[in-house]
């Protein structure tokens, strides 16, 4: 067997969930994709030298986490833009664009970072780990105490394997975990799910995926036949709505559902939803319709997530991609200013 099989079958398994890893670590799809393919590299030239003191799952994450730190020196926190300003009050406010300067947090699309898997369980731990919610927190914590917390709490490995990734002793992994943990409870931000301890309790909001499923058909339908009234009985009295690259944002469902109607939902038939996942959430993917009945390319999707962080908020979108976050309170879209939609509480 040649070395280039030998590694693509020891490697090419974990290629997936390190992929996610640089993702929660970064909040950049575009950038985790860029250091999983340096982690590829620089894995396959020192692959020779692999002498099995760990297991390659355990190296390649060590390479991928500390490529993502590196990167991570070079770069500003990514922003929300609730994390820029005030709720706008008026519906029809002049809408502010953020400068290019503004590093957005991203969504992610499921088929790109849930790994498949045989076992339930496994899915739903790669998709509660994956919540925008939990990326968005994770934004608030220092590089180093990132990768603690999403090494230890999210993806289980032991102090001591953490401790060698970092090239740091046991007792300074546990005092970061200690500090990353007490800093989301600072902030009220939540933290990965199913961890207990203090300031932290179990998520039982992962439940069956019928309701979050039965609501977003609701809201397609609501949204394609431009039904404001509908939106409005599927929306939270508290939701929220964020559109980047724009700072403008609202707060509260008086405010959200008429920015919605009058500068979004047009007339029946505008638009085309098609139901997907990101993030571990059911979303809808949203194509505007020409004035010749065929669809343009695809300009938005916003998917629920189970919890909201209530510092900073949810996450942002970018691309083609736009993303929804607090109990499907919350959107954020890239490039066009309006074409976004606020999903459904699951």
């Amino acid at each position: 067997m040649s070395d280039s099989v030998g590694f693509a079958q020891a490697t090419e398994p974990f290629r997936r969930e390190l992929l996610a890893h640089c993702y929660r670590m970064l909040g950049s799809i575009q950038d985790a994709e860029d250091l999983v393919q340096e982690t590829y590299l620089r894995a396959w030239r020192s692959y020779g030298g692999f002498e099995g003191r760990s297991s390659v799952r355990t190296w390649l994450y060590q390479i991928a986490t500390n490529r993502c730190l590196t990167e991570l020196a070079k770069t500003s926190r990514r922003m929300l833009p609730s994390g820029a300003s005030e709720p706008e009050s008026d519906p029809d406010a002049y809408l502010a664009e953020a400068g290019t300067e503004v590093n957005w947090l991203q969504p992610a699309p499921d088929a790109m970072v849930i790994p498949d898997s045989a076992d339930p369980a496994a899915i739903v731990a790669a998709r509660e780990g994956l919540r925008l919610a939990l990326i968005a927190s994770l934004q608030y914590l220092p590089p180093r105490q990132r990768a603690v917390l999403v090494l230890r709490d999210v993806l289980a490995f032991p102090a001591t394997e953490v401790a060698v990734m970092l090239g740091t002793t046991t007792a300074s992994v546990k005092s970061a975990l200690q500090r990353a943990r007490a800093r989301l409870g600072e902030l009220a931000l939540p933290g990965p799910a199913g961890r207990t301890g203090p300031g932290r309790r179990p998520d039982h909001r992962t439940d069956c995926a019928a309701r979050p499923r039965a609501l977003l058909d609701q809201y397609i339908v609501a949204f394609e036949n431009a039904d404001a009234a509908a939106l409005e009985r599927l929306l939270l009295e508290d939701a929220t709505l964020e559109a980047t690259p724009l700072r403008t944002w609202y707060a509260g469902r008086n405010t959200c559902v008429p920015f919605l109607r009058n500068h979004l939902l047009g007339s029946p038939g505008d638009w085309r939803m098609l139901a997907t996942s990101a993030n571990g959430q059911p979303a809808a993917a949203a194509t505007p319709v020409t004035s010749t009945g065929t669809t343009g390319r695809t300009e938005s999707a916003c998917s629920p997530s189970p919890a909201q962080a209530s510092a900073g908020s949810p996450p942002s979108a970018t691309q083609d991609w736009s993303a929804c976050s607090g109990s499907g309170r919350t959107c954020h879209k890239l490039r066009t200013p309006y074409r976004l939609a606020p999903v459904p509480e699951i």
